[in-house]
């Protein structure tokens, strides 16, 4: 009869909805396909997902979500809505009230961009909370006590580091060097080395299967296809870890400075509890293959990764809509 409390993991690559009771009910890629010439929804989610890249030319499959926020307003409401709709979590009378998670320096109109996407796709009141608090919270951390907790999110959009004490966040970046930035990378580089041109998918199966950021961890080869720039015909090469590694000594560079500087500038009491408990891993980003390694030891601490990262911020939604009266609301 009445309507389910909703979290919302509003991701940049994927979107993950906790049902209050149920947990997390739908995890599926944030991507709409729309017919350019009526403007209608054709598909949502996986559906669209497959059709990235092999799409006719009237048919547009889009990303509504670029950098933790929202591009796209009409369509991103549109895929909350389509997402809500097949949950089925409204009531008779009542709507949901709905907890969204945002990146931490997001400016007053993103933010008020996201309320009002999630309020017209059937909210009944809209809770934003900031990400890395609910990825912190997912992975188990306790973060309402007075000592300091670190934690990195490595999102498809963006990569959010925060020190977290007495259930807030004390110091923290944003930064637009997440999954996303790797995929581009790599296809740079092999555009560049071997003259060769690949899609984000291709990019993203190198990352998965074969990518690492720690040198000499690991060491494998694998074969992809793509499209030779000069003949324009297709031709398939092989890639070794040690080029992804290469390819993105630059964003994961980028990672590394943002976290010395919440380093830099988190309390020395917390710091020193940092040292004690570690940092941890959250998001996509934290699967790639020895970024744990890698930070662990440039930023002298230790580093976890959490045991659930793509999941963390919806669980931690889940747990927060348990004391929705904590959660300030805009």
């Amino acid at each position: 009869m009445f309507a389910k409390d909703i979290g919302i993991d509003l991701g940049t690559a994927n979107v993950l909805i906790h049902v209050k009771g149920k947990g997390i009910v739908l995890d599926e890629p944030a991507v709409v396909a729309i017919d350019k010439q009526s403007n209608k929804v054709l598909a949502v989610g996986e559906e669209a997902s497959k059709m990235v890249g092999r799409t006719p030319g009237n048919i547009i499959a889009i990303r509504p979500m670029k950098d933790g926020v929202i591009a796209d307003f009409d369509v991103t409401e549109a895929m909350l809505r389509h997402f809500i709709n097949k949950l089925n979590v409204k009531g008779f009378l009542s709507k949901p009230r709905i907890l969204v998670c945002c990146p931490t320096n997001i400016t007053s109109v993103e933010q008020k961009a996201i309320q009002d996407a999630a309020e017209k796709s059937g909210g009944k009141k809209v809770y934003l909370e900031e990400e890395p608090k609910v990825a912190a919270i997912g992975a188990g951390m306790d973060i309402f006590q007075p000592s300091g907790n670190m934690v990195i999110d490595i999102g498809g959009g963006t990569t959010d580091i925060a020190v977290l004490s007495m259930g807030d966040i004390v110091t923290s970046e944003s930064i637009k060097a997440a999954g996303d930035m790797f995929d581009n990378d790599i296809i740079q580089y092999i555009k560049k080395q071997y003259k060769l041109l690949i899609g984000e998918r291709t990019a993203e199966a190198i990352k998965v299967s074969i990518g690492t950021v720690f040198e000499g961890a690991k060491n494998e080869q694998m074969d992809i296809r793509g499209r030779d720039m000069v003949t324009g015909l297709p031709r398939t090469i092989t890639i070794r870890s040690a080029e992804v590694n290469e390819a993105l000594k630059e964003s994961v560079g980028l990672i590394l400075h943002s976290s010395k500087n919440v380093l830099e500038k988190t309390p020395p009491e917390l710091s020193a509890d940092i040292i004690d408990r570690g940092i941890f891993l959250t998001g996509g980003g934290a699967l790639l293959h020895g970024i744990d390694q890698l930070l662990a030891e440039e930023l002298k601490v230790p580093v976890f990764v959490s045991e659930n990262p793509l999941s963390c911020v919806a669980v931690g939604t889940g747990i927060l809509l348990e004391n929705i009266d904590k959660v300030s609301r805009y």
